[in-house]
């Protein structure tokens, strides 16, 4: 008798596992919109349609402007900090002299 007969329905159970699990995962991907990956990761057919290029264009101006925005808050902030943390006496003379000479 062929000595590896007993492992035989235990190789087909784990090549069976296998070939669903490569199934189940690339169902996973097309259900979720992941592009699918060819033998060696590059992608099989890659999103460029006009809609996914004006969406990366809006996202683009998007965060640029965010990021403008954020700049501000953290300059204001900055100025707040400042306020919050020097004494009162320097700040008093910091708006006496920004008010000009008095008459």
């Amino acid at each position: 008798m062929f000595p590896f007969a007993d492992f035989a329905p235990v190789a087909a159970l784990v090549g069976f596992a296998a070939v669903a699990g490569w199934v189940f995962t690339t169902w996973l991907r097309v259900k979720n919109g992941y592009p699918l990956d060819g033998a060696w990761g590059q992608a099989v057919y890659p999103k460029t349609s006009d809609e996914s290029v004006e969406r990366i264009k809006l996202l683009s101006s998007e965060n640029a402007q965010l990021r403008a925005e954020l700049g501000a808050i953290k300059d204001r902030l900055a100025t707040v900090e400042r306020i919050v943390t020097d004494d009162s006496h320097r700040l008093t003379q910091e708006i006496e002299s920004l008010r000009g000479p008095t008459n």
